[in-house]
């Protein structure tokens, strides 16, 4: 059996990261899988990990940040971009097509449609929620409101993230090193003595967490403060010059990170969120970070994480310090079932071959 999975984004963290997940869940099912990206995505995680990949056009209308505009801009985009998708499905002769999240949820679902293959969407915003579960069976991640009803449509199932289970298995040693070659090269220093405090909005670097982190580190003199993520904008770097943070950008050892941190502050959305939980990592979900938005995963974790808008930080780090250890027994309630979403999506996939 072959699945074709077709991925919005850049292909270097988030989307991808889903993505890859779900591969190395459908390949233990013994399903063969082929990628689709954006023409333009560089594709670097996929890379890494020793994958090709079809280019595609994969337009996107911005997420929870859509606007009446760009979502008929990209609708126009998008119509013309399903029916090459048709094309490689039958050109792979794919069982199944799996849409994950955005763009990429959307032109393979309709794709799906038009070659009448069978299809699951991955959907985790407005415009793919109300789209795809008009078209197959969907998965609902807990950004969008679908996730929290108590009643899903018949084709709806929700789950959390699929969390690779290596998440959870890094080595601090290994992440102590390679933080100390960094700063040996950037004439930075980093005290063991210190709580290490890790920053990040994902793979792309979000101004607001760029500003966020700039305010702390002149706050704050005692923490070892991280930051980690490629600048959406390369003037965000000018906020955190000159400044006493470890500017990680890109890097391929996040496993090891989390097992070396204290804590972290990381966005109300996303992968990174339920991977800390994971690893019973304490967290901060820093709000509206990306073009104003708010999921509210403090509600869906309760107890897990800790919310904080941007003005309230300093105090919201401190009272997370205070209670670490209530933080992390809290995040055990839900780290099992995390764990177990690999495996929840890839039945669910075979099962819609299976039908």
């Amino acid at each position: 059996m072959k699945a074709l999975i077709v991925v919005t984004g850049r292909g270097l963290g988030g989307d991808a990261v889903i993505a890859l997940n779900i591969i190395k869940s459908l390949e233990k099912h013994g399903l063969d899988c082929e990628i689709a990206l954006d023409s333009s995505a560089p594709g670097v995680l996929f890379e890494k990990n020793g994958y090709s990949w079809h280019k595609v056009s994969i337009p996107q209308a911005g997420g929870h940040a859509a606007t009446k505009l760009t979502t008929i801009k990209a609708a126009f985009k998008m119509l013309k971009a399903t029916f090459p998708i048709r094309k490689l499905v039958k050109n792979i002769k794919a069982d199944i097509v799996v849409g994950i999240i955005g763009g990429g949820a959307i032109v393979g679902c309709v794709g799906a449609k038009l070659s009448r293959t069978p299809a699951v969407g991955i959907i985790n915003t407005p415009l793919d929620t109300k789209i795809c579960t008009k078209l197959n069976h969907c998965i609902v991640l807990p950004e969008v409101e679908l996730f929290k009803s108590k009643n899903l449509p018949a084709n709806v199932d929700r789950s959390y993230y699929p969390v690779n289970p290596s998440i959870s298995i890094g080595d601090p040693n290994k992440a102590l090193n390679l933080i100390k070659k960094h700063c040996s090269k950037h004439n930075l220093e980093f005290d063991e003595n210190k709580k290490t405090i890790l920053f990040s909005s994902g793979s792309s670097l979000f101004e607001l967490m760029v500003k966020a982190v700039a305010k702390f580190a002149d706050d704050h003199d005692d923490y070892n403060i991280i930051l980690i993520g490629i600048p959406l904008e390369e003037d965000y770097n000018k906020l955190i010059e000159g400044k006493d943070i470890i500017n990680l950008k890109y890097i391929d050892w996040i496993n090891d990170l989390y097992s070396f941190i204290d804590l972290a502050v990381l966005t109300d959305d996303g992968l990174m969120i339920q991977e800390a939980i994971t690893c019973h990592l304490p967290a901060i979900s820093l709000t509206r970070v990306k073009y104003g938005r708010y999921h509210n995963m403090e509600a869906i974790f309760k107890g897990a994480i800790l919310e904080s808008d941007f003005d309230q930080l300093n105090s919201k780090v401190q009272e997370l310090v205070d209670n670490l250890d209530e933080y992390k027994k809290k995040s055990e309630l839900y780290s099992k079932e995390i764990l177990n979403s690999c495996d929840k999506i890839g039945n669910i996939v075979v099962g819609e071959i299976n039908k």
